[in-house]
């Protein structure tokens, strides 16, 4: 067991060297290193849940469960992703129309996403608020969310709900 343990150890460390490149990350390199730390991690939580034979078992099924998990994770939005999409979304709620969708685009990583203000109106104690949709596509799948934001004193707009 001891000698499994070093062994995927090296393989996660092996694969955490390679994610960076120049500082840019690859896209599919974070995916892979995000399925091998949590197949790494499912096959340990796995082996200590399992007891005689059905350890084996256990740390299988940790094993693929921590896989799938680590995979999503390493697909989802990067540091650059949420910039662009935190400066699309700024701007949206700035000066955008209602029912006008903006896009962003992260070249390095593929993903991207529209910003789309709803409804403007103002709270009665004079903060302004804004409706807004987003969608965003990481790996060709989208998932959106609807949400409010508030202008805040300094001009930013705080996501409120």
């Amino acid at each position: 067991m001891k000698r499994t343990l070093i062994a995927l150890t090296a393989v996660a460390s092996l694969g955490l060297g390679a994610c960076a490149q120049n500082g840019q990350y690859d896209y599919g390199t974070k995916q892979t290193v995000g399925a091998l730390g949590g197949a790494v991690l499912g096959g340990l939580a796995g082996s200590k849940i399992g007891g005689g034979s059905g350890r084996l078992i256990a740390t299988g099924v940790g094993a693929v469960l921590g896989g799938l998990v680590g995979s999503e994770i390493g697909r989802s939005l990067d540091s650059a992703d949420r910039a662009y999409l935190g400066d699309t979304t700024q701007q949206a709620l700035e000066t955008g129309r209602s029912n006008a969708s903006y896009q962003w685009r992260n070249p390095d990583s593929g993903n991207y996403g529209t910003v789309t203000p709803v409804r403007t109106y103002e709270q009665p104690s004079g903060q302004v608020c804004r409706e807004f949709n987003q969608t965003i596509f990481i790996g060709g799948r989208s998932e959106t969310a609807y949400g409010t934001a508030c202008r805040q004193p300094d001009g930013t707009w705080k996501i409120v709900s």
